[in-house]
């Protein structure tokens, strides 16, 4: 790491909000003005944040249209459908999230759907807003036993992801007495998976304050073993020693229970090891590897009977091919046979049923399933509209011999959709239908159009851009717009429904959201020519999207917005530091900006492998060229800009709002407003409270209505039959 000289005292006098920090790297001097704001226990770091804190909301809470926005948001979330993820499948039942507004947070239920025409039935496992009404703790993951009787559920507070284990009867919801602390933390986060038999759990555990030697309690996630009804003190490590200091695994039990999977990520960069045990052995640390980092195998799954997995790999096809390997070590992963060779889609996701393979596939933003036989021939598409996305896909498995499944249909004027798909059905032909769980809104969103454009970025890569607006919008140049975008980690960026755009389109605006490198939209190629050394391809990416947009006379830079979360935020930083003057108003929720400093957080550190570290001299040289609170230019006529973030979060720290609206503050040469709010009750945003979301999302489209001098909405009655 840097040698770090402060001037021109040895500590800083915190009454002076500009103390310079000098560090060097690889013979390159960079100055911190405001390393002091790093230390949020700090007295005067708390007297900062509360100071900003009241600057911001005094400007908010001004503007005219922030009251009424605030109350139609409140009026939507009143009537808003309940909302099922995460479906896990048991005999007998689906245990799923439940988001049913008003209430603070999700709900574990248990639910049976008999067929996709019948209602669905359930009762409520875990309230967490009956354990805190506030909304403070959080489910953050659950895994229900092989039989379904118990279920095993990670909660935390406040948003922070540092999550304790606890167990229910899923037929009373009775709490046993088991408790264990730190099986998660960001941004590892955490797993479980149980015996056969239920008697005991495999989960993710951090280092324990009495563990030793214990460098830091927030790295090397490792493997433990705990028996019901027994002290969490005495639980038998696994597996573990081994893995990366910077590991985030994933645990995932066979159909038949005999074999357990665990799915190791090496960091957040995208490369993953998978490591077996067979539970019918009596040793819990008899594991075998079965794939490395360098194999580029991004997924495993089971087959119905356990003897096989099927592997997701990128392995000389970026898009990905499935392989075939057996469970029990009888043939090497060189040796292994492509099922499914690469087409022109990537897959995202695979799932294995009694007779059938089904693959999630994406090609530069929208979704297609494809079924084959367990061979990987016999192709046939399932029937997906065009230009909508696939969420969830998992095997209904009901009984052994089941092979429908279910998934999540998503789309931009749609809302969501459990939909199930039987390939038994039309006399072997195959049908889809929606299923009960299909949401409704209180918008209709029919008068907008989606359209499908392409920018070209510096370098002549062709970008997606997905606009949406109201039918008849002019190209006139001079409507609202807000563009948003990540571009990070592989992920991608589907389309999805929002009801809270109804507020934006009512008002005249235009939303795009942007399918950037960084991503996974176009596969690992498209991932890698956006992480690392390459991240400016993304920063390039998004400014030719917001060039596009005001080239074709969608907009212009004064009536601009953009709009991004954590990476995303790193984004709106990069942006606004190297376009200022293409947009009028900028947010960034939880957003990364000092590049050269973020891996020395616990989360930096996984993110290593994703953005690179100092250490090394090309990407050092990379990240400080873009990092944001090191571009900050004195003098600058910067937009208007809002930077949210959470005390709580443990996946960016919120030092980097603070220090970045400091830097933004002091530089600045417009009278534009640099205004930052930090919440005490939030995190990275999972686990918010939906009262804290709701606050949110009003300040959010307040500061934008106001900065692009948007028109008064229509009067407009919600109607919940759409």
């Amino acid at each position: 790491m840097p040698n770090s000289l402060i001037l021109p005292a040895t500590t800083p006098n915190r009454s002076n909000p500009n103390q310079p920090v000098r560090d060097t790297y690889h013979g390159v001097e960079v100055m911190d003005d405001f390393r002091w704001l790093e230390d949020g226990n700090d007295p005067a770091v708390r007297k900062w944040t509360d100071a900003q804190n009241r600057r911001t909301r005094n400007h908010l809470d001004t503007i005219g249209s922030r009251a009424d926005v605030f109350a139609q948001l409140t009026a939507l979330f009143a009537q808003v459908t309940p909302s099922y993820s995460g479906l896990v499948a048991r005999p007998g039942g689906l245990f799923a999230f439940k988001f049913q507004p008003p209430k603070q947070q999700r709900l574990l239920v248990i639910l049976a759907l008999a067929s996709a025409d019948d209602s669905v039935s359930e009762r409520t496992v875990l309230d967490p807003n009956e354990l805190e009404p506030k909304g403070h703790v959080a489910i953050d993951w659950f895994v229900p036993s092989p039989d379904g009787k118990l279920v095993a559920v990670c909660l935390s507070e406040y948003g922070s992801e540092e999550g304790t284990l606890h167990f229910y009867h899923t037929e009373t919801g009775l709490a046993l007495p088991d408790r264990i602390p730190r099986v998660q933390y960001p941004t590892g986060g955490g797993c479980a998976a149980w015996e056969p038999d239920g008697s005991g759990v495999f989960y993710t555990r951090y280092p324990q304050p009495d563990d030793r030697p214990c460098a830091d309690l927030r790295f090397h996630q490792q493997i433990y073993l705990h028996r019901l009804l027994t002290p969490h003190t005495g639980d038998e490590y696994a597996v573990g020693g081994g893995f990366p200091r910077i590991a985030s695994t994933v645990l995932a039990a066979s159909p038949d229970g005999r074999w357990l999977l665990a799915s190791v990520a090496n960091g957040d960069g995208g490369e993953y090891a998978h490591w077996l045990l067979d539970m019918e052995q009596a040793d819990p640390c008899a594991w075998r590897q079965v794939t490395r980092f360098e194999d580029s195998v991004k997924e495993a799954c089971f087959s119905n009977d356990g003897t096989t997995l099927y592997l997701r790999s990128v392995q000389g096809a970026p898009r990905g091919k499935i392989l075939h390997l057996p469970t029990d070590g009888s043939m090497a992963l060189a040796d292994a046979p492509v099922l499914v060779p690469e087409g022109d889609a990537v897959i995202e996701r695979l799932v294995a049923t009694a007779s059938h393979l089904y693959l999630s596939e994406m090609v530069g933003g929208p979704s297609r399933v494809r079924r084959f036989d367990l061979m990987g021939g016999n192709a046939r598409d399932l029937p997906i509209p065009a230009a909508c996305g696939v969420m969830d896909l998992i095997a209904l498995a009901d009984h052994e011999a089941d092979d429908r499944v279910l998934y999540r249909l998503t789309s931009y004027t749609e809302p969501d959709a459990w939909c199930l798909y039987d390939p038994a059905a039309d006399g072997g032909a195959g049908c889809s239908v929606k299923t009960a769980m299909a949401n409704t809104s209180p918008v209709d969103l029919s008068d907008i159009e989606v359209l499908r454009e392409f920018a070209v970025s510096k370098d002549g890569t062709r970008v997606p851009v997905n606009i949406l607006r109201r039918k008849g919008t002019p190209l006139d140049g001079n409507n609202p717009a807000l563009l948003q975008g990540y571009g990070g980690y592989g992920h991608c960026m589907r389309p999805q429904f929002n009801c809270t755009l109804r507020l934006w389109f009512d008002r005249g605006g235009i939303y795009v959201m942007a399918n950037l490198r960084g991503g996974g939209e176009y596969g690992t190629e498209w991932h890698l020519n956006g992480n690392l050394t390459r991240k400016q391809n993304v920063f390039d990416d998004f400014a030719a999207c917001a060039r596009h947009l005001i080239e074709r006379g969608y907009t212009c830079p004064a009536r601009l917005a953009v709009e991004g979360r954590s990476n995303g935020g790193l984004l709106m930083g990069a942006f606004l530091t190297q376009h200022p003057d293409l947009a009028r108003a900028v947010v960034a929720h939880v957003g990364i900006y000092d590049m050269l400093r973020f891996e020395l957080e616990p989360n930096g550190a996984f993110n290593t492998t994703e953005f690179g570290t100092v250490e090394e001299p090309e990407q050092f040289r990379a990240m400080h060229a873009y990092s944001p609170y090191h571009q900050v230019r004195d003098g600058t006529s910067y937009p208007a800009v809002l930077l949210l973030t959470g005390e709580n979060d443990g996946r960016v720290s919120p030092a980097n709002s603070r220090k970045m609206a400091a830097r933004l503050q002091q530089a600045n040469a417009s009278a534009n407003p640099i205004l930052v709010q930090l919440s005490s009750a939030a995190g990275h945003g999972m686990g918010t409270a939906l009262a804290e979301c709701i606050a949110e999302n009003a300040d959010v489209l307040a500061f934008l209505i106001n900065q692009l001098g948007m028109i008064q909405a229509p009067a407009r009655d919600v109607d919940r039959s759409v």
